[in-house]
């Protein structure tokens, strides 16, 4: 379980002019580095390496000495009357795992403690003291310094104090004491406390009357405050969530609850001024062969916003309340047998775009709700499932609303011969249901129902090092009961449909050896011929649970399937022919460049669409659809996936129609990736409005324009401590920019910084763009390394805007 606590804070914080009284906690002046068992990085600084050097703990002086007792060497001893011992010189004592080093040691005739002289250093497991005067226990593990100066190599932590106690159980006690995580002679923050208890076995520190300076200028102030001192999480207040904007404060105050080792819980209220108060929390779980979490947050009684418009989207839920849940669980029976449950709900489908989750995510458009076992044998899959989602829209439409599947059993299965033959089961029961009025909807839309659909295959695979050639012959047998609710009609409530699928696949491999460049390479040619016969089905009383049409590409050359889904079998009769060579380098046989020119020849006008009547074909008023179902070619299909270099790789696929000398598809790439983390992208998109066949114009995805965009984006390590990233999405079709993001990420050794300026537009689910509108918002992350940040972590966004770069761990 990854979370760890940042900070604990008991009570509130202060501006520095509550600075007085107890809060004036005065702690020494830090030592010099050389002082600290500081090694500045020579020739062998480790390239990520943040800070400047290392804390390195020199080799004890003497050995260990058996049992409890004490081991001293001094270069002189007088003795008093009472058996007192004076040791002077370089004076070395040595109990157990703790060594004290001083000019000057007193021994009392109990010889039960001994007192040193300073300056001295005490040294004790990766812990450094070094003070001027000290008392040391010799028969227990206690000790008091004054003066002190201490540093936790491994944690990369030092600190001062006026006094330094290390009491009997292993914890350590400082008076007007000062803790920080910075290289020696940085003062960029410290914590300074008038009583600091660090105790490294749990792992964590407290402190009382603390303040937080920074450049040694207080800017938060605690009565009371827990820290921790290690990885190992604790239970407190994390560091607050702030956002603002010219009508709104938005704060947010995290508790983290350490509950078990395996266990534990974030509870988050929140304060948004035209809102209200929400409560927030999320409680996780781990187990040997299970984990899950659960999420969710309530406000009560809306407020509605800021807006003064009665009718604005932000004001439909005044006066109501406001909640979502999300619950995950996933595990396993056995390394075969896999299970998942996921059940998500919001009260409205406005929540997420008037609350969010982070910084980065515009929209939550679902939430889902699973039920699901699958098991994976060498020769059989099985898989049961209940699944739906609550689809966020408002509002939300009857016909829009999805369907669920209560339940959805499917079992597949595959033998092969060393003959090459093979054969293929594929099988699928579900139970389709939506809570829709049935006198809403299109008469086929207000079906529900249970659907059979089997899939049998057979095929024979000649595979060679110079060629393919493979026959294959799939059975598509689909049966429904359909039930129309209260719905009047006369349609049959039972339904069948057999549909053959058959293709034959086949392909040749040349090569010869060539040089470029001086390098050495294999050059392939690869010619391919793949025909596939589907014949006409009547489908047009049969309900449309789950079918969407395919957009043409590459993949859809070599593919009889036009339709996803089972409830369509799109007709074909298609030949494609296409050719592509490739340059491999290198005994292991390393793509470095592969290009692909493609092309379907028709036989025959594709009848079968989403209404799946094979007697009609779509009207001419609809230009696009009617010329995809008629056409006799495809567009022309080219595709180039290119390694540059190590560094540079393009991608470029272009779809042409050769009859109407016009672009219906085109997408290209270029990628400057380095191993210092340096990430470029250029990108361009172009695509035919109408073009993606799955999106109707009644859809929210739906785009009553040609697209064209360019997007930029780029994440530059200009030192192993600063990354500038950025993106910058342009749709040239509207002459307006989608998104500007401009950042700075500090990630020094005892801080990390992240700093974001953010402005986008927010589609609003139509298909045209007078109603979408523009935000904007500035983003800041501060960590201080060892205690803990401030602000949200939008490091999932930054990777998913811009491809190929990986976040600074702060």
């Amino acid at each position: 379980m990854g979370k760890r606590l940042t900070w604990t804070a008991l009570a509130g914080l202060a501006t520095s002019g509550l600075l007085s009284g107890p809060l004036s906690a005065a702690p020494p002046e830090p030592l010099p580095a050389e002082s600290l068992d500081w090694q500045p990085w020579g020739d062998d600084r480790p390239a990520d390496a943040l800070c400047r050097g290392t804390y390195v703990m020199p080799d004890y002086r003497l050995p260990a000495p058996e049992g409890e007792r004490v081991g001293i060497e001094a270069d002189s001893a007088h003795y008093g009357e009472d058996g007192e011992s004076i040791l002077g010189g370089e004076v070395v004592l040595r109990r157990g795992t703790s060594q004290l080093e001083a000019p000057r040691v007193r021994v009392p005739g109990s010889r039960e403690s001994a007192f040193a002289e300073g300056p001295l250093a005490l040294r004790d497991q990766g812990l450094l003291v070094r003070g001027q005067a000290g008392e040391l226990s010799l028969t227990s593990d206690a000790a008091s310094i004054d003066t002190a100066h201490y540093v936790v190599h491994d944690h990369h932590l030092r600190g001062d104090a006026v006094r330094l106690e290390r009491l009997e159980d292993g914890r350590y006690r400082l008076s007007e004491a000062s803790f920080t995580s910075c290289d020696p002679g940085s003062e960029l923050w410290r914590l300074i406390g008038n009583d600091v208890v660090l105790d490294r076995e749990s792992g964590f520190g407290t402190a009382r009357h603390a303040r937080l300076e920074m450049g040694r200028v207080p800017v938060f102030y605690w009565p009371w405050v827990r820290f921790p001192i290690d990885d190992r999480r604790q239970t407190g207040f994390l560091w607050p969530s702030i956002g603002f904007s010219s009508d709104e404060l938005d704060y947010a105050q995290p508790f983290y609850w350490n509950i078990a080792p395996n266990h534990d819980a974030t509870i988050t209220p929140r304060w948004i001024t035209d809102r209200g108060l929400q409560l927030g929390g999320e409680y996780r779980y781990l187990f040997p062969s299970d984990a899950g979490q659960i999420d969710g947050a309530f406000l009560g009684s809306d407020d509605g916003g800021s807006s003064s418009d009665p009718n604005a989207p932000s004001r439909r839920f005044e006066g109501e309340d406001r909640w979502y849940v999300d619950y995950r669980h996933a595990g396993r029976f056995d390394a075969r047998t896999r299970y998942r449950l996921r059940y998500g709900v919001a009260s409205d489908g406005r929540y997420f775009d008037d609350f969010g989750r982070d910084f980065g995510e515009q929209s939550t458009s679902n939430l889902l709700r699973l039920a699901q076992i699958d098991y994976r044998g060498d020769v059989w899959q099985l898989d049961a499932r209940a699944q739906g989602y609550q689809k966020l829209d408002d509002p939300l439409l009857d016909r829009d609303k999805p369907f669920y599947r209560l339940p959805s059993l499917t079992a597949n299965a595959r033998w092969s011969q060393q003959t090459g033959f093979y054969q293929q089961w594929r099988s699928n029961a579900t139970h389709f249901w939506r809570d829709v009025d049935e006198n809403r909807v299109p008469l086929r839309e207000s079906a529900t129902g249970t659907r059979l659909h089997l899939s049998p295959a057979t095929g024979w695979r000649f595979d060679r090092s110079w060629g393919h050639l493979e026959p294959r012959v799939e059975w598509f047998a689909t049966a429904y009961d359909l039930d129309f609710g209260e719905r009047q009609t006369d349609r049959d409530t039972s339904l069948t449909r057999q549909v053959p699928v058959s293709s034959i696949d086949g392909g040749l491999v040349f090569e010869r050896e060539v040089e470029l460049g001086g390098r050495d390479y294999r050059q392939t040619l690869e010619p391919r011929l793949n025909y596939a016969y589907v014949p006409a089905r009547d489908q047009s009383d049969f309900p449309d649970f789950d079918a969407n049409e395919r957009a043409f590409s590459w993949q859809q050359l070599w593919s009889p399937h036009r339709f996803s889904g089972a409830d369509r079998v799109g007709d074909l009769n298609r030949l494609s022919l296409g050719v592509e060579s490739r340059l491999l380098e290198d005994e292991r046989g390393r793509e470095r460049l592969s290009v692909g020119m493609g092309q379907a020849v028709f036989f025959d006008d594709r009848t079968i669409d989403l209404d799946g009547d094979p007697d009609t074909l779509p009207p001419e008023s609809n230009v696009e659809l009617h010329r995809n179902a008629t056409r006799n070619r495809s567009p022309l299909v080219t595709r180039l996936d290119w390694r540059i270099t190590d560094r540079w790789r393009s991608r470029w696929e272009w779809l042409y129609d050769d009859r109407l000398e016009r672009t219906e598809r085109a997408s290209t790439d270029l990628q400057y990736r380095a191993p210092a983390g340096h990430v470029v992208n250029l990108g361009y998109r172009w695509e035919l409005e109408g073009f993606d066949p799955s999106v109707e114009p009644d859809d929210d995805d739906f785009r009553n324009f040609n697209r064209e965009e360019y997007d930029l984006s780029f994440a530059w390590k200009a030192s192993p401590r600063v990354d500038m990233i950025g993106r910058f999405l342009y749709d040239n079709t509207n002459d307006r920019t989608l998104e500007q993001l401009a950042g700075v990420q500090w990630n020094d050794c005892c801080y990390g910084l992240q700093l974001v300026w953010r402005e986008w537009i927010d589609d609003n689910d139509t298909a045209g763009v007078d109603d979408d509108f523009g935000d904007r918002g500035v983003f800041l992350r501060f960590v201080f390394k060892g205690l803990g940040g401030v602000g949200r972590e939008a490091d999932s966004y930054f990777e998913e805007a811009i491809p190929g770069y990986r976040s600074t761990a702060f």
